[in-house]
């Protein structure tokens, strides 16, 4: 987001005041994103602890062994339900309608709450260190490369994580965010943003 603001200045006539608005926006543009993107995170997490609640009535609910089996499966992961033995599901199945009746909705908690705080922050944090060279530097010029610099090594920093995370190769995943980024700046820039 920070790059389509710092793409569309003008260096060759670009001035202080526009510098300055333009870090106005490009701050005011993460801000606004990092309010959505948590609620968005907070909407998100309500959304599946419901989702698992609504599993756990249904096991609880079930009669019939052979669908609670399957509703139990289908609520873990993919790779646990397959070595799951049938006696193994019921036994699950089995604790889970011993367990006290469950509450009628899911609440939003504090950790739900900080989540999307976290989100936030990152979202807006992100905004400086892009923003840096033109609050430290005079030369318009010089502070868009050293801004550009900036945020492609932040850009591959990300795709490195993500791939050593996801087990992919770090330095392609990094390549491959950089030339993401580049592409998705470029087409909202001709797109007028």
């Amino acid at each position: 987001m920070v790059l389509t603001f710092t793409g569309s200045l003008s260096i060759a006539e670009a001035g202080r005041d526009d510098v300055r608005a333009m870090l106005i926006g490009a701050l005011g543009c993460n801000l606004a994103w990092g309010i959505i993107d948590g609620i968005l995170y907070v909407m998100g997490a309500l959304a599946e602890e419901s989702h698992n609640l609504m599993a756990f009535r249904a096991v609880r609910a079930s009669r019939d062994p052979e669908e609670a089996r399957q509703l139990v499966s289908d609520a873990l992961p993919r790779i646990v339900a397959s070595v799951l033995q049938p006696a193994e599901v019921d036994s699950l199945r089995q604790r889970l309608g011993s367990l006290p009746e469950p509450p009628e909705r899911v609440r939003l908690d504090r950790r739900m709450y900080l989540g999307g705080l976290a989100v936030f922050f990152w979202v807006f944090v992100t905004t400086f260190p892009v923003a840096i060279p033109f609050i430290v530097m005079q030369d318009a010029h010089r502070a868009l490369r050293v801004s550009n610099g900036v945020a492609i090594t932040l850009l591959f920093v990300a795709g490195w994580v993500f791939g050593r995370i996801t087990s992919r190769n770090p330095w392609l995943m990094g390549l491959a965010m950089v030339t993401v980024g580049v592409v998705l700046t470029g087409l909202t820039i001709a797109l007028g943003g």
